[in-house]
């Protein structure tokens, strides 16, 4: 080992001590998934020679401002799984001798231990079965969660998914900005407020209390999901510093317009960007086919609304951080925010476009 390695090592060590794990450590090394968070697998010897593996994880508390409620909202949510799933993998945070699921190091680090997956992740699929086991592995979430009650939760982020209030943040900043910002993104602006009060309409819904308040994970990406390597079936979502109470359609449609995406969401040239239906038969193939008989009619009749407003949402996103000089999303040239607001737009004109036959997707589903 190098020295680094040693004082890691060490570290590690001392965390895997106040989360009261047997042994010694055996290995570790650096997980690399993730942008956000520190990651480690971490493997131990029992006295009796067998390896236990675990994931230590540092969350980045300059992102993350309130950790110890999404830890919170993490053992609520896991626990309440586990006893409704006790035969199913599961995730599983150690707690420490005063059992908390969290804790500090002597450099005032937080960090959280779980249970280490054997499994694979797919950051994108083009093949309908994974595609099909991600819509179900969400769908099972919301189903397992459905008799939970959301309000119950912190809102760690607040109006994160609040579509009104990121229009009007947009619109706020629009004002103020320099003519020479404006002229470059005009058309991107004109097009947010035409469709600004259809984007925002299912949010200000939900704000008046017209949909119930469900769990939602907020980042349903395809590669939050682990997988089994064999068989490829789905095991367990994962990623739940986002867990908040708030819509399901919204995670539904964070999902597909992520997933249904024919090109990356930072595609320069637009014209490449489509709505793939095919993808969103899939999705919607396993997660109605968890969820059903469990959503609202009102629900599952705004799932396609859902997928193009919160499109809108991200479009305004990253065009307000582009206006205020790119100060929260990461970005590798200058104009990044500009050409991911672009992409956006174009798959939100194609959903539009898409919008009776997916309606048709989603009544052939459910019925």
């Amino acid at each position: 080992m190098t020295q680094k390695e040693f004082e890691m090592n060490d570290k590690l060590a001392s965390i895997g001590k106040k989360f009261l794990i047997p042994g010694d450590i055996y290995a570790f090394s650096v997980i690399k998934r993730g942008n956000i968070n520190a990651t480690y697998r971490v493997s131990y010897t029992s006295d009796e020679g067998a390896i236990d593996t675990y994931i230590f994880q540092r969350i980045n508390t300059y992102v993350f401002k309130n950790p110890v409620e999404i830890m919170e909202n993490i053992e609520q949510v896991t626990s309440f799984i586990e006893k409704k799933n006790a035969a199913k993998v599961s995730l599983k945070f150690r707690h420490t001798k005063d059992g908390k699921n969290y804790c500090y190091d002597d450099d005032s680090s937080f960090w959280r231990v779980m249970n280490y997956i054997d499994s694979v992740t797919f950051d994108i699929s083009d093949d309908p079965n994974v595609i099909v086991s991600t819509g179900e592995a969400f769908g099972q979430f919301v189903m397992l969660l459905s008799d939970f009650d959301g309000s119950k939760l912190h809102e760690t982020i607040p109006n994160f998914h609040n579509t009104g209030k990121r229009l009007d943040t947009l619109f706020s900043h629009e004002s103020i900005a320099p003519y020479e910002v404006l002229d470059v993104c005009e058309k991107e602006l004109r097009y947010i407020h035409e469709v600004a009060n259809k984007a925002r309409k299912l949010s200000d819904k939900f704000l008046a209390g017209k949909f119930p308040v469900r769990v939602t994970h907020n980042d349903t990406k395809c590669n939050n999901v682990l997988f089994d390597k064999d068989t490829k079936r789905p095991l367990v979502v994962i990623d739940l510093d986002t867990v908040m109470p708030g819509m399901a359609m919204y995670d539904f449609g964070d999902a597909v317009r992520f997933i249904a995406n024919t090109c990356h969401e930072d595609e320069p040239d637009v014209r490449k960007v489509s709505f793939d239906t095919s993808k969103f038969r899939a999705f919607c193939k396993g997660y109605l086919g968890q969820v059903k008989n469990i959503l609202t009619k009102d629900e599952i009749d705004s799932l396609v609304l859902a997928t193009f407003s919160i499109t809108i949402e991200l479009a305004a996103r990253f065009l307000d951080d582009y206006i205020l000089g790119d100060v929260y999303f990461k970005v590798d040239y200058p104009g990044h925010n500009l050409v991911r607001t672009r992409c956006q737009l174009a798959l939100a004109k194609d959903i539009m476009r898409k919008y009776d036959e997916l309606q048709k997707i989603i009544e052939e589903t459910v019925s």
